[in-house]
């Protein structure tokens, strides 16, 4: 009785041994669980990113938003995080400073940074044109730039003046000369244009231009048309400069794996710009989930005219345009933005050249048509 008892104690012993032993065998899974949880099948852990726009939502970034939306970012191990831009935030010194990777501006301006010593290269020149206009009345009609002598005359400032002001002194016309022409700095809307305080003002073909169509016309009681207005564009000019790019820092770029990084966050930015080419008005609702100040007929017209900046992009979307890359610095040292043409490391087509190859479908855009939008009043 007593070697039964021991047997069967023995056993019970055995039996606990193995259960506790049981464990042993998942180490091999450990390493899986102290990386981060991947949002994506195939991707060991996610990598987070910033990027800093310059203005606030709107769908002059819509690309970004719907590669956020639609999950590229993701797909391309990236968590990203989309930083509203406002009028006293600077992208090329929150690059610069380090306080996120990536960011979106003008290339005059990104030269200027350059030029004052931040290291920044542009990676990624996703506008191929430049979408800047100056708008008149027609009935009171400001059709060239020579026709601006003697009249009061808008621009925002803040480093949008350039191309407005190098077309002037092009035309023997100097902005700092009151007696020339006097220059007035316009809000951001439209309403000094529209209360004829302005001969001639300022307008992106996306946005402000946009807002004089959206108010009503008081002699009619209708919205106003194209045809109340005199449009002058700088692409005709001969003195547009580029406008939204890319840019990240020389030293970050130079840190390994981060060129990897550059590579998969343009290529997933760029899908984002070719599903709001393809799918327009899914992309548009991207924007206003996201919370912009105007309403869905402007961000649509908004979208519209912003593909017809990025569409085509001959040589891919990201690619450099060297001709106009050219004029742009010309411009830019003509009007003193910088002292001399930047060095040539100041932009790199390699990486956007890299991101082009891991997408399907149309990079180029060589047959977009931009589409006819109905406007609203307010923009709504």
């Amino acid at each position: 009785m007593k070697n039964r008892l021991l047997i069967v104690l023995f056993v019970l012993l055995l039996l606990v041994l193995t259960a506790c032993a049981a464990p042993a065998a998942a180490p091999a899974a450990a390493p899986a669980a102290a990386t981060s949880a991947p949002a994506e099948e195939g991707c060991a852990e996610m990598t987070p990113v910033k990027l800093q726009l310059q203005w606030v939502t709107q769908s002059q970034f819509a690309g970004y938003f719907a590669a956020a939306d639609q999950g590229f970012y993701a797909a391309h191990c990236l968590d990203v995080t989309i930083l509203e831009g406002a009028v006293d935030i600077v992208p090329q010194q929150v690059v610069a400073s380090g306080q996120a990777e990536f960011g979106v501006a003008w290339v005059p301006k990104m030269l200027a940074s350059r030029s004052e010593g931040a290291d920044l290269v542009n990676i990624g020149q996703v506008f191929q044109r430049s979408g800047t206009l100056m708008v008149s009345w027609a009935d009171a009609s400001v059709p060239t730039i020579a026709d601006m002598r003697g009249k009061k005359v808008g621009t925002w400032g803040f480093g949008n003046e350039h191309e407005l002001f190098a077309a002037m002194r092009g035309e023997g016309i100097d902005p700092n000369n009151a007696g020339d022409v006097t220059v007035i700095q316009q809000s951001f809307d439209m309403l000094a244009l529209l209360n004829r305080e302005l001969d001639v003002a300022q307008a992106m073909t996306y946005n402000e231009y946009a807002q004089v169509l959206e108010a009503i016309d008081p002699a009619t009681g209708n919205l106003y048309t194209p045809e109340d207005l005199t449009v002058i564009d700088f692409n005709d000019v001969g003195t547009a400069m580029l406008q939204d790019h890319v840019f990240a820092r020389e030293s970050w770029l130079a840190e390994a794996g981060n060129e990897d990084i550059a590579v998969r966050f343009l290529a997933a930015s760029f899908q984002g710009w070719q599903w709001c080419r393809d799918e327009m008005d899914a992309c548009v609702q991207v924007v206003l989930d996201n919370g912009p100040t105007l309403g869905q007929s402007h961000m649509t017209w908004q979208l519209n005219e912003v593909n017809n900046l990025i569409w085509p992009s001959p040589a891919g979307i990201g690619v450099m345009d060297q001709a106009l890359w050219d004029q742009t610095v010309a411009v830019s040292v003509e009007s003193g933005i910088i002292p001399e043409a930047p060095s040539d490391g100041a932009f790199r087509a390699d990486l956007a050249l890299k991101a082009l190859e891991m997408l399907d479908g149309d990079t180029t855009g060589a047959g977009y048509m931009p589409i006819s939008v109905e406007l609203f009043e307010g923009g709504e």
